[in-house]
């Protein structure tokens, strides 16, 4: 029964809880493109878009699961990934603006 405890309490049973926190990334907008084009992520985490070009821009998953409102400079989005998958998005004001955001 002691060896039982002390395995639970020592952080290396394999009850032992272990949260994983989630994490904030950043997409830079500058000079008409998305910074990192692919960032992948896990599901929880916020990602920010910061638009550092001198217009607004959005961001706008193809299949709808997010869109952002037309942001303008020195502005930023968050957003919380929840569903797992691949997220084509693009800025509906500039459409040559393409990347992908990965939920893990």
């Amino acid at each position: 029964m002691t060896l039982l405890l002390a395995v639970l309490f020592s952080g290396i049973g394999i009850f032992s809880p272990v949260e994983a926190k989630s994490k904030t990334h950043t997409v830079n907008i500058e000079a008409l493109q998305f910074s990192p084009a692919t960032l992948e992520v896990k599901s929880g985490d916020t990602v920010v878009w910061k638009n550092k070009d001198a217009f607004a821009h959005n961001v706008t998953a193809e299949n709808k699961a997010f869109r952002s409102p037309d942001f303008q400079t020195a502005h930023s989005w968050k957003f919380k990934a929840g569903n797992k998958g691949t997220f084509p998005y693009v800025c509906t004001l500039h459409p040559t603006m393409k990347a992908v955001l990965i939920v893990k």
